[in-house]
């Protein structure tokens, strides 16, 4: 179990190995949560955002998108390259 001093400001810090343990960087935030009898929980605080925030995160905003019979067709006849001789 490690130990944690605490500063006069109310502060403690946490050292390398806890910090590797918890998976976090500088930057990155840890969650606390209280819990009965003077235990305190950390966890590394989860990502916020939402599934959508990635949509078109891929999009080529320089082509437009293929038909399905383009895609049929690079499909049934693939470039030339990419077949091994």
């Amino acid at each position: 179990m490690s130990t944690l001093s605490v500063t006069s400001e109310g502060q403690i810090t946490l050292s390398n190995e806890l910090l590797k343990h918890l998976g976090v960087r500088a930057g990155n935030e840890i969650a606390v949560r209280m819990l009965p009898g003077g235990v305190v929980e950390m966890r590394a605080a989860g990502q916020t955002g939402q599934i959508s925030d990635v949509f078109g995160l891929f999009k080529n905003k320089t082509r437009r998108a293929l038909s399905i019979d383009e895609i049929n067709n690079v499909a049934v006849t693939p470039d030339q390259g990419f077949r091994k001789k």
